[in-house]
């Protein structure tokens, strides 16, 4: 698929930012990356964009080359009237970047599933994994079912986006049974402003999603070879808890860290737990 890169330039105290968008298909998917050294690609979740990323991609970029973007449809990559998957956008946003060397992949959620998409069909490329809040594109669990489910069915079919975008940040950032004194309302904020965000891409009705694999990553688990790390909030879903299960049963190499008082947006939620979990990973894997 053609891809075009335009970029621009700004200074931090690490280095330079370069920032701009990438051409995949008719879309301009923006991106943003800064650091030397090995590449690390933030994937964000579907109820998110690349601003979940914030403060990862400033610590980590003394260490390593960060790179995040917004996926087609989230943040500044609006969507356009066209078939597209999210993992051939991946391909291009890497070829873009000239991204050769094997990278460290980290994702929240869908992220952490596209990422594993990636991982399992080009397993060179990839150097290591971090799963947060995610599991394999596939699985399918009995657990029980939160009850903000309905509410945000009844929301959704009413069309009113920021009663949708309020009920899904209870959901997902705040957590079952949380104090409201424990939770940062300013993370609390930019969350629920990329999910409603989110939300009015998707209204526009715009795109086709198709499916990134045709073998289901729950049918070839067994094949993931390199390091994984499985991150899991103490407060996200019954499903979220399954999947790590699953995976931790599925990957025998697999480590397993739950970040306390956190939902599903673990890293915005204790970004310094989150963060020290990692690294130590990292360096366990010689990385």
């Amino acid at each position: 698929m053609h891809s075009a890169i335009q970029m621009s330039d700004h200074p931090v105290r690490s280095g330079f930012i370069q920032s701009g968008f990438i051409q995949s298909g008719q879309a301009k998917l923006w991106y943003e990356t800064a650091g030397r050294g090995t590449p690390m690609i933030f994937l964000h979740a579907g109820v998110a964009d690349s601003r979940q990323w914030n403060h990862e991609f400033a610590v980590f970029q003394g260490d390593y080359q960060v790179i995040r973007y917004d996926l087609r449809g989230f943040g500044q990559s609006e969507p356009v009237d066209e078939a597209f998957s999210h993992l051939n956008d991946l391909r291009v946003v890497l070829k873009a970047l000239e991204i050769e060397a094997p990278a460290i992949f980290m994702g929240c959620s869908m992220g952490g599933s596209l990422a594993l998409d990636f991982a399992l069909e080009h397993p060179e490329c990839v150097a290591a994994l971090v799963m947060s809040g995610s599991g394999p594109n596939g699985l399918k669990l009995d657990v029980p079912r939160p009850k903000l489910f309905d509410a945000i069915k009844a929301a959704d079919e009413r069309g009113d986006i920021e009663q949708v975008a309020e009920l899904e940040t209870q959901l997902w950032f705040d957590g079952e049974g949380r104090h409201p004194d424990t939770i940062d309302p300013d993370q609390r904020a930019i969350a629920f402003d990329m999910n409603r965000l989110a939300l009015a891409h998707e209204a526009k009705g715009l795109g086709r999603r198709e499916p990134d694999v045709i073998i289901p990553a729950t049918d070839r688990i067994d094949q993931l070879r390199g390091p994984l790390l499985v991150v899991v909030g103490a407060h996200d879903i019954p499903f979220i808890h399954g999947a790590a299960d699953f995976l931790l049963r599925k990957c025998r190499h697999a480590k397993h860290v739950g970040v306390v008082d956190t939902a599903h947006l673990a890293n915005m939620d204790r970004p310094e737990g989150f963060e020290g979990a990692v690294r130590n990973f990292l360096r366990s894997a010689g990385l």
